[in-house]
């Protein structure tokens, strides 16, 4: 477990303020310093964990908080799920703890193997490539991922792929790592064949010799999402059961904003990066400009997953801002384009 909310260190014990660097994929980074805490009792509504080794990060770098807008503490591992059986139900937005022995859980899902390397869970996907190759890959399962899909070892996307945008893919242990987005063809995981997925292509190839096990690629939340899913550590096998949205169509930003949440509760939306080219550079929006509304609606009304779901919402849409700008405030129309 780490915990990246600094002003958590005087509420645990620091025995004897042991310092740990943690590091990670991203592009020009450097190791965080983090310190040990004693053992923790982590306690959520009818579970007590014991026991629990955890990281708190002197500084907190990631700013998760901004990018997710709600207020993030940390991150829980590898030991939360190594003894139980957890089922993610992303359309209730539950997480709910069996023990493994309780195998009716499993009934009406699709188990898929999986190995637990490195204290992280792996497993094999046929991935159908824009050139019409197909790539037996091993793929890391990560929930705390937000795309669907990550292919590390490719030579050059843009070889490949007729269409692809660059963009900053996420935020790593150590900042932003940078790349490609474009779309694969298909992707098989058990039995499911998902189709004319978005996936990213991280930029730097230098990052996959810092890897501990050697993998294709990694498997996120934007393509979990679309079912209900079981780990089930102890038995090396994950489950998964198609949710409500599976067949939903994948669609990136539409806007070319890039934006994250500031304030008092994050209720601020600031952009951080303008594609150029793209809808919101056409209508002259830039960095560190602020939105303040969608349509009217007041940005404090809404959550950062509300807002991503507009700016990906359809081709040719036209959404009213009220942005400030330039030291004054405007309306403008920005016309959604879609760019993969």
């Amino acid at each position: 477990m780490i915990i990246t909310d600094p002003t958590l260190i005087d509420s645990v014990d620091i025995p004897s303020q042991r310092v740990l660097k943690l590091s990670g994929c991203a592009t020009n980074g450097d190791d965080y310093d983090a310190y040990i805490t004693s053992e923790l009792k982590v306690d959520i509504p009818g579970l007590t964990s014991y026991g629990v080794s955890a990281a708190i990060v002197k500084k907190d770098h990631f700013g998760l908080s901004n990018f997710i807008g709600m207020p993030i503490h940390g991150l829980l591992g590898y030991e939360f799920f190594a003894n139980l059986a957890v089922k993610v139900n992303f359309g209730d937005s539950t997480i709910t703890v069996y023990r493994p022995k309780d195998t009716r859980l499993f009934a009406k899902g699709e188990k898929v193997p999986v190995t637990i390397e490195n204290h992280k869970p792996y497993l094999m996907a046929k991935v159908h490539l824009p050139d019409g190759s197909v790539k037996e890959s091993k793929l890391v399962v990560d929930l705390g991922a937000g795309h669907p899909l990550s292919l590390d070892n490719m030579a050059d996307i843009r070889e490949f792929s007729k269409k692809c945008i660059a963009a900053n893919l996420g935020i790593g242990f150590n900042g932003p790592i940078s790349g490609y987005i474009s779309r694969i063809k298909e992707i098989e995981i058990g039995k499911y064949d998902i189709k004319n997925l978005i996936s990213s292509f991280p930029e730097d190839a230098s990052l996959r010799g810092m890897l501990n096990v050697k993998r294709d690629g990694n498997l996120g939340i934007g393509l979990l999402k679309r079912f209900v899913v079981v780990f089930d550590y102890p038995h090396n096998a994950i489950y998964l059961k198609p949710g409500s949205n599976f067949d939903a169509p994948f669609e990136h930003d539409m806007s070319g904003l890039e934006y994250y949440a500031a304030g008092d509760g994050f209720k601020r939306i600031i952009i951080s990066r303008v594609e150029p080219g793209s809808a919101g550079d056409q209508i002259g929006l830039e960095k560190d400009d602020e939105i303040l509304s969608i349509n009217m609606k007041p940005i404090a009304d809404m959550t950062l997953e509300q807002i991503d779901d507009l700016f990906k919402s359809q081709n040719d849409r036209s959404l009213l801002l009220e942005v400030y700008h330039d030291k004054k405030y405007d309306n403008v129309i920005i016309t959604l384009k879609r760019r993969i």
